[in-house]
Formats: structure tokens, sequence, C-alpha cells
């Protein structure tokens, strides 16, 4: 590499060149919430027949256990605070925890979760004992309980899910195993 002068640019400079120009995409590997993991199944959620959202799940070699990964691709205009209180039915149903955690669950994800229209994508990662958000490939935050992590995504995953056939559909291998 030259120098505007003509002579070639020192070790150290070219380094730091080359480190600036791949910082963006470095930035974008490190927030990428699938990085890592395995493209499972997809399927869509419908509500009295209209198309809620798409569903696809990233994991390890257990689909069912952290890290992993699930991005709601939304279809319909939905108010935040709809999507914390329809989560906090489903979590209700599987009977973990009591009304009191149950309410304070629901005002984290109220505060967290945007209104969505059609084409945006939340997702949510699941590592050990935390549960992290993303809205169209920014962060969102997190919730740092591993109670609140395993219920959320118990929602999708249990076997008692409200959704059983969308359940099979993610928990199908993307590569046909499974």
């Amino acid at each position: 590499m030259l120098k505007g002068n003509g002579r070639p640019a020192s070790p150290c400079r070219r380094e730091l060149l080359l480190g600036l120009a791949a910082a963006p995409f470095a930035a974008w590997a490190v927030n990428d919430p699938t990085a890592g993991l395995l493209r499972w199944g997809s399927g869509e959620f419908r509500r009295f027949g209209f198309l809620v959202y798409e569903a696809s799940l990233w994991a390890g070699d257990d689909p069912l256990r952290p890290p992993l990964a699930l991005q709601l691709t939304y279809r319909r205009n939905i108010a935040g605070t709809a999507i914390a209180e329809a989560s906090i039915k489903e979590i209700r149903q599987f009977g973990l925890v009591d009304e009191a955690t149950l309410t304070r669950w629901g005002g984290l994800m109220a505060e967290l979760f945007p209104d969505v229209r059609p084409g945006d994508a939340i997702v949510g990662e699941y590592r050990q004992e935390v549960a992290i958000f993303h809205h169209n490939g920014r962060l969102l935050g997190r919730v740092d309980e591993a109670g609140f992590a395993r219920a959320f995504f118990a929602i999708w995953l249990d076997a008692r899910t409200s959704a059983p056939g969308l359940r099979a559909a993610l928990l199908k291998r993307g590569d046909g195993r499974g």
C-alpha cells in the first residue's frame, strides 16, 4: 500500500486501515444471533385463519436447549403491548410461575417489544440463563432470568404449546434430518 507521497504505508497504519474497513462486517457478525447455530425448521402461526407471523429456529444439536435463536417475521401490524400480553397468556398455561412473576415479566416485555409492521422481525436468543431480543437487526435488550428465558421459549418449544403444528415444523432439521 502506498502513502499519498508514494512511499509504502507502515505496517501499523496498514493494519489500522484494514481493521477500519472490516469493522462494519465484524460488528454484524458479532450481533448476528444465529451465528454458530444450525438452521432447523420454520413454519407459520395463524390466528382465525390470518397469517400472524412466520417463525424460524436456529439451534445447536438439540433444538430444545440453549443456545438457540427464534425469529418471528410479522405479517400484520401488532402493538408491542399486545405481543407481551399474548406471551404472558401462553406462559400462564404452563403453570411454571405465580401471577406476581407473570405480571412483572409482562411489564418487562411491554417495555422491550416494539410495535411491529408487516416484514418486521424480532429474534429472540436463548443463551444460558438469559433471553436477548433483536428487532430488525438491532438489539432491543435482554432479560437476565433463567426462569423467564425457559418460560418464554416454551411458548413455541414445549410439548404443551398451543401451536403443536408450528412446534413440529420448527423442530425439523433444515437439512431434512430430524
